[in-house]
């Protein structure tokens, strides 16, 4: 069972719930005494607060500026990461900084690129004073749990499922340009956010898993927003009896719900991870005060927690597995009206001719990544498997332990020899299965995995060529229950199973004989390596004081995600080269985008270089002459040519910046939605020099392919407005009004300045 409560809550001794009342303070005092907190003492009490107070350099707990203890990033973020912060005035890592290498790991795309990339990490990781880590060694949010996590501590990543709050540290995951703030030794600014008790209580029954845990809760919550940039504090006594690979399970899925970060209660068994990580000294008891106020509260029941499978495509489209065996057609059915929206019609789309003799059978099954690659999660499922045999037809296996002494220690209890005799196969730590770089299925197959999401093409295919397959996400013990079933879905709660939970053993010499690390020294006389793809940013103009932008491509899904934006996969290799990523942009969900929007960059690029923009976009030169009806001062030293998109909630997904910064290549000057889906993607606008606008939901004042005149724009960014007039440029003029929502005050000279780099620039 879970419970969402309808408005705040008390948490009292860490045990008792009580709701945020007219008579909750009556019952507090009757409870703890006449000393009963008011509610923003209360509100203090949260773990949450604990930890961003004690790293915010600001004086107001409202308005938060916060420092890092440690970063870390991939190799399809870090590159753009140093190279933003170089150009920027970077002289040395000033916090520890981990480069971890398992996303372009099987350089297998593009000829050197991925391993130029490496070496490019290497080679600054010295220079600058970080940390290395090779390819297959580990994912990188195993090696931070391992290496870098501590109690109290809050960590920075480039990557969306930067969680440990299990392990009693804060993590958020962003796009990089908030790194290279805190490379810079700069703040990352936010109100004081909202915080979630997510109060748990009993025990998970033999063959539930975390990932059945993590989707039961991202199915009550995404739809509604109830934890929308909030942070989520796991607390009662049901967490007690998770194991700590549990907490994480369910911790790192936390970023599906579009929560802003995490943190659980410690206690010994946290302590003990700690421990058999050399690292004891780092555990911290971290649990909320005698009266904590949480902005809401998710009650969960553990007892109660079946079975769950997320079916495409997303990871909120979730049932119990019971129930879509009972109900297979109807969810079936459902499932591919869902899929017209999703995949805009472009390909024909049925999961039912899966449906054999009753049952529905999968073509592949994966555990792998950050969520399904630990050890107690592969242990369980080689218990499940042992003796069995996944069978000769298209079923296929394949097992990713996240690290590399996780895999190690498989080996030495027999858990690898388990799987490999059933026909499963066993691979090195890699990310490539949870952003479709690896373990592609076959067209029209339907893939079953304990990875992290399960979006369109995430898989790896493409719809542009007609390729279509899908995954729905599911706990690694009901995977190898269906693996042992030779791929008809089956729960695991349906095998009887002796689950021999062994002790797991960390060898650290595993790192030591392979990680470069230089303990905080950085050497200036290393010269930095370049391969052939790593490229400059292209300068990037100041906004003007007017703009005119045209509106190239206009997305109504309910949720647009940034693979949708810029998609995953093959892309990865390009992510160092901004000009060769940036004609991805879109192309798996308006191919047309990137020819429009370079028509419209023409203009622009001939308006700076001293042209008229008429001569090469003769189109603009009518909208110009409409404009000056209303602005006869208008000139080309003035007002600014680009293009802008439409999306009505843009940002799900991804922390990757390159989902903003590759509009901006092509000539973006802004996104206009309803609203943004998360704030990492809305921050990645704004570090990229681009307008968040917001319009009121209802029919749009304009349409693709239109002009919009915003007169005033600097002068309107400056005076800190917040609502803005601007223009549908037709026949006529129609004013229509856009919003821009709260902006700090960098994040306006940011703006105004045209990107990070150059606010940074001076």
């Amino acid at each position: 069972m879970i419970k969402l409560y309808d408005g705040g809550a008390y948490l009292v001794n860490g045990t008792e719930i009580v709701e945020d009342h007219y008579d909750a303070a009556k019952e507090l005092a009757a409870m703890v005494g006449a000393d009963a907190p008011s509610k923003e003492e209360a509100a203090k009490q949260t773990m949450a607060y604990g930890i961003l107070e004690s790293h915010n350099t600001a004086a107001d707990m409202k308005k938060l500026k916060i420092r890092f203890d440690k970063l870390t990033s991939h190799d399809i973020t870090y590159v753009g990461i140093i190279q933003t912060a170089r150009a920027s005035g970077l002289e040395k890592f000033p916090m520890p900084y981990v480069l971890t290498n398992c996303h372009n790991s099987l350089c297998a795309v593009g000829g050197t690129i991925n391993e130029d990339d490496h070496m490019f990490g290497l080679s600054c990781a010295k220079k600058y004073g970080g940390m290395y880590v090779p390819p297959h060694q580990a994912v990188i949010h195993q090696f931070a749990r391992e290496m870098l996590a501590g109690g109290g501590k809050m960590i920075l990543g480039s990557d969306s499922h930067t969680r440990y709050g299990a392990l009693g540290t804060m993590a958020m995951g962003e796009g990089g340009p908030e790194l290279v703030k805190q490379l810079l030794n700069k703040t990352y600014d936010i109100n004081m956010p909202g915080v979630v008790g997510v109060y748990m209580t009993g025990k998970p029954m033999p063959g539930v898993g975390p990932q059945d845990v993590a989707l039961a809760i991202i199915g009550a919550v995404f739809g509604n927003g109830y934890v929308n940039n909030k942070v989520m504090e796991f607390v009662g006594p049901g967490v007690e009896n998770l194991s700590v690979d549990f907490r994480i399970g369910v911790d790192v899925m936390t970023t599906e719900t579009t929560c802003l970060s995490s943190i659980w209660v410690t206690d010994d068994k946290v302590r003990e991870f700690y421990d058999i990580h050399g690292r004891v000294d780092e555990y911290k008891e971290l649990k909320p005060g005698k009266v904590a106020y949480y902005d809401g509260m998710i009650y969960i029941d553990l007892s109660t927690i079946k079975p769950m499978i997320a079916m495409p495509f997303h990871p909120s489209n979730t049932y119990t597995i019971e129930e879509l065996n009972a109900n297979l057609m109807d969810i079936l059915d459902d499932v591919e009206k869902k899929a017209l929206v999703s995949l805009d019609g472009a390909v024909d789309f049925t999961l039912k001719d899966k449906v054999r003799n009753g049952k529905l059978y999968v073509e592949q099954g994966i555990i792998a990544g950050c969520a399904g690659g630990g050890f107690e999660n592969i242990c369980d499922a080689a218990d499940i498997l042992k003796g069995a045999s996944i069978g000769p037809d298209e079923f296929t296996l394949s097992v990713y332990p996240a690290s590399t002494p996780i895999y190690m220690e498989l080996v030495k209890n027999g858990a690898v020899a388990s799987l490999l005799q059933t026909g499963a196969i066993v691979k090195t730590a890699f990310c490539g299965p949870c952003f479709g770089a690896g373990d592609t299925p076959a067209n029209n197959a339907f893939s079953i995995r304990h990875s992290t999401r399960n979006f369109p093409n995430r898989e790896g295919s493409k719809l542009q060529s007609g390729q279509i397959s899908s995954v729905a996400l599911m706990d690694a013990r009901s995977i190898a229950a269906t693996a042992a079933n030779k791929g008809y879905l089956t729960a695991a709660t349906d095998f009887d199973v002796n689950y021999t939970k062994p002790k797991y053993f960390f060898d650290k010499t595993i790192y030591e004989n392979r990680v470069f690390d230089s303990k905080g020294v950085a050497d200036p006389s290393v010269e930095i390596k370049f391969g052939p793809n790593i490229k400059d940013w292209p300068k990037m103009e100041a906004l003007t004081d007017n703009l005119v932008l045209k509106v190239v491509s206009e997305i109504h899904d309910p949720v647009t995600t940034t693979d949708e934006l810029i998609p995953s996969g093959e892309t990865s290799s390009y992510r160092s080269n901004p000009l060769k990523l940036a004609e991805f942009a879109l192309s798996r969900k308006d191919p047309a985008y990137v020819g429009r929007a370079k028509e419209v960059q023409k203009a622009e690029i001939a308006r700076v270089s001293g042209e008229r923009p008429g001569e090469v976009l003769p189109e603009i030169v009518p909208v110009i002459e409409k404009i000056k009806t209303i602005c006869p001062e208008i000139a080309r030293d003035n007002f600014g040519i680009g293009s802008t998109i439409f999306a009505v909630k843009p940002g799900d997904g991804s922390a990757r910046e390159q989902a903003a910064s590759c509009q901006k290549v092509l000539g973006g000057w802004a996104n206009i939605a309803n609203e943004y889906a998360t704030k990492r993607y809305r921050s990645n606008l704004i570090n990229w020099g681009m307008l968040p606008f917001i319009v009121d939901r209802g029919e749009l004042p304009f349409k693709n392919g239109d002009y919009l005149f915003i007169p005033g724009i600097r002068k309107a960014v400056e005076d800190k407005a917040t609502e803005i007039k601007a223009y549908v440029v037709g026949d006529e003029l129609k004013e229509f009004t856009l919003k821009m929502g709260e902006l700090t005050d960098d994040e306006r000279e940011i703006i105004l300045k045209g990107c990070l780099i150059n606010y940074y620039r001076g």
